[in-house]
């Protein structure tokens, strides 16, 4: 599907406005994959302290 040189344009822009934020390195919400990824990264830690 190509984009349309108007669609460009404004995903550009809305590039441009956009705020730069960090990476969510922990993203705390409460679908099966994350909840997944959580508990992953909950026993590693767990590991890695014992």
């Amino acid at each position: 599907m190509t984009r349309s040189l108007r669609n460009i344009e404004t995903q550009k822009k809305k590039a441009r406005r956009k705020i730069a934020r960090p990476k969510v390195t922990r993203s705390q919400g409460n679908t099966a994959g994350v909840r997944k990824r959580l508990k992953k990264a909950a026993g590693l830690s767990r590991a890695k302290s014992a």
